[in-house]
């Protein structure tokens, strides 16, 4: 007589546990499953062998939810150092570092071979470079980043409108309902999308699907690179009690340190706290502390979310203490913000100055205009006026302009009688744009951008 046991889960395999009197026997259940490479469905798997029965693929997913969940995050793969291989061949097995080449430089992104000596990005690119000497280093061309994220974001817009957009290489994507749409659950279309985003734009993205964006954010991020990884709601709780506090997303440092001093090594440790406790403790985060550790997210992926700000920065190769240089150094980065609002379609109405010392304390500040904008002109001089109020000889490292506070860029720059250079100021701006487009970024430049040492 046989004796039904207990289901166990492992990397997302159900697995049935049979006591008889020879012992204990494990059998794969009949799951779905998915093949990645040819994309064929079925709801058995032989357990003699984790291969394709059509294509013999090892590529294979098997969950027992894989039809059901439909939240997913889709995050491309060490981004800007994969588009740089793309375009160079050269570079595909090498490790790669985008970043400036200077000694206060940072790792703006590393390549999957970068990150084996220990390389990641943020890291101060000196350090990088002690790690991985033989790393290519490459500087970033941000507008052709962000021709490939909008590239990327018009084909996952083809299998659903409801996508929100996180940063430039990552998006949430709510795929519920479609399964008549596109003739199969939302695993065989996010495995479709991507296996077309790889071939078309020459990239690879790893996939993340889950019930809710929590989930499927810490899902992606174990799957990379090339993953495609699921997590059910019948294995939450199992999995949480093993995942560190530290994979929470949005949790700084500063409070994962907290949370692991007050004895919360992982996510499922907060579970059994009452929400009294956790706002008592950690603020207003508590309750959200409380249900991540229960896996709940009532958040929906809206695709209407806009960028809170849109910000650049520099850090420059010796200190600058003089005004005039600081204000010389500003120009490019207002032109890279404007840009990136022109392509959004957006104006601000909020101008905010960053600059750090040598000593490494950052200073903001902020001005509010009268009106919102989307000039580069504009976004300049309101930085240049802060800058002459705020250099007082101190020596800078760093500088960076962001703007906030956006309504739609229909509102942009209205005509004022009391200021007639600001319609001059636009007039100039949008035939420069209007050229560039046409001829290249590099075709006509402003006077100060030639005096940039």
């Amino acid at each position: 007589m046989h004796t039904r046991g207990r289901n166990y889960h492992y990397r997302s395999l159900f697995i049935i546990a049979e006591i008889d009197a020879s012992g204990l026997k494990y059998h794969l259940c009949h799951m779905p499953y998915l093949c990645r490479n040819c994309f064929k469905t079925g709801s058995s798997f032989d357990d003699s062998g984790q291969r394709c029965p059509f294509c013999n693929s090892d590529r294979i997913i098997i969950h027992e939810e894989l039809e059901t969940l439909s939240i997913t995050h889709i995050d491309c793969d060490a981004f800007y150092a994969t588009v740089e291989k793309r375009d160079n061949p050269d570079l595909r097995q090498k490790p790669v570092l985008v970043g400036g080449n200077t000694s206060r430089s940072v790792v703006m992104a590393a390549s999957y071979e970068a990150r084996k000596y220990g390389c990641r990005a943020a890291m101060p690119m000196y350090k990088a470079k002690q790690l991985c000497p033989g790393a290519f280093i490459i500087r970033p061309d941000m507008e052709k980043y962000a021709r490939v994220s909008k590239s990327i974001r018009n084909l996952m817009l083809g299998i659903t409108p409801l996508m929100e957009p996180v940063s430039i290489d990552e998006a949430f994507l709510d795929l519920s309902g479609t399964e008549k749409l596109h003739s199969g659950a939302p695993a065989r279309t996010l495995a479709k999308l991507a296996d077309r985003i790889e071939k078309e734009i020459g990239i690879t993205v790893t996939v993340g699907l889950s019930y809710n964006k929590f989930l499927a954010k810490i899902a992606s991020d174990i799957g990379k690179p090339r993953g495609f990884f699921l997590i059910g709601k019948s294995e939450t709780d199992n999995f949480l009690n093993e995942l560190p506090i530290s994979k929470i997303s949005g949790v700084g440092k500063k409070l994962q340190n907290k949370l692991i001093d007050d004895g919360f090594r992982f996510i499922g440790d907060l579970r059994s706290c009452s929400k009294d406790y956790l706002i008592e403790r950690y603020g207003t985060i508590g309750p959200r502390l409380l249900n991540y550790s229960r896996g709940k997210d009532d958040r929906g992926v809206n695709p209407k979310r806009r960028n809170k700000s849109i910000s650049s920065e520099t850090t420059f190769s010796k200190n600058i203490s003089s005004p005039k240089e600081l204000v010389k150094k500003l120009w490019p980065l207002a032109e890279t913000v404007a840009n990136r609002a022109k392509r959004s379609n957006l104006a601000a109405r909020v101008v905010t100055l960053k600059l750090k010392t040598k000593n490494f304390k950052t200073l903001t500040r902020r001005q509010t205009l009268q009106s919102p904008t989307k000039l580069a002109e504009v976004i300049w001089e309101t930085g240049s006026q802060l800058i002459r109020k705020e250099a007082n000889g101190l020596e800078y490292r760093l500088i960076g302009i962001g703007i906030s506070d956006f309504s739609s860029g229909m509102n942009a720059d209205p005509v004022d009688l009391l200021n007639s250079d600001r319609q001059r100021i636009k007039a100039i701006e949008e035939t420069i744009d209007r050229v560039r487009e046409r001829f290249g970024s590099n075709v006509i430049k402003k006077g100060r951008d030639l005096n940039i040492t």
